[in-house]
């Protein structure tokens, strides 16, 4: 194990039976803190909020480049697709744990 970090889902700690936080490792933090950027980048409410396509474009490729900031990811493997209005998909592959997946839901 590499990277540990309490579980956070919607903006709260997940605590288990015994009201302890939840530990989460490794991918699932790596996913965690993409999903926590891309969320208080705003750029997910942009992007949500747009209705011009090239703007739409626009914003897809700063939420790919800011999520290519992440060291612990293979360069150019990041890919994003927005199957249903409000709802973003990430994929990437991270350099020690493989792929990654990730949902960014906002609105």
């Amino acid at each position: 194990m590499t990277y540990q970090d309490i579980l956070i889902e919607n903006g709260d700690v997940v605590l288990d039976a015994g009201r302890n936080p939840v530990l989460i490792q490794d991918r699932a933090v790596i996913a965690q803190d993409i999903k926590h950027a891309i969320i208080e980048s705003g750029l997910a409410v942009s992007l949500i909020a747009e209705r011009s396509r090239s703007k739409r474009r626009d914003i897809s490729t700063q939420i790919e480049l800011l999520v290519e900031e992440d060291v612990r990811l293979v360069p150019g493997t990041v890919r994003l697709e927005e199957p249903t209005p409000g709802i973003i998909w990430v994929f990437a592959t991270t350099r020690d744990f493989g792929t990654l997946e990730l949902e960014v839901s906002h609105g």
